[in-house]
């Protein structure tokens, strides 16, 4: 056998564990007690999960003007969409048109008075 015809024997896949400082595993459990104690130290209530944390972090940055695609992507959603859906309602609404289509016809009849008075006038 020549050197590209060597088998290496294959190995199965290693797990990454994710350990505290102190080595410890982190476990569900350990997590959640974790989780709990710096939820108490930072005055946030019981009903608060690690999941909030992500809707906090959204919403600041919807709130605050930040392109929705870039929101997108720090949140890893798998598309547009999910990101709308789940935070338009948190686009500053100053951003926001309002009134469009009332305005337009509110010009359009306007032009449309003149037009008629014109008319009259001739």
């Amino acid at each position: 056998m020549g050197p590209a015809q060597v088998r290496r024997r294959e190995r199965p896949a290693k797990r990454a564990a994710l350990t505290s400082a102190r080595g410890k595993l982190l476990t569900d459990t350990y997590w959640s007690e974790l989780w709990a104690d710096w939820r108490q130290a930072a005055g946030w209530p019981k009903e608060g999960t690690f999941h909030s944390l992500r809707h906090f972090f959204a919403t600041t940055l919807m709130s605050n003007g930040v392109e929705p695609q870039e929101v997108q992507k720090a949140l890893r959603h798998a598309n547009l969409r999910i990101t709308l859906e789940t935070y338009v309602h948190w686009l500053p609404k100053k951003d926001r048109p309002r009134g469009l289509v009332g305005s337009l016809l509110r010009q359009a009849d306007g032009k449309s008075s003149e037009r008629a008075t014109g008319q009259d006038q001739n």
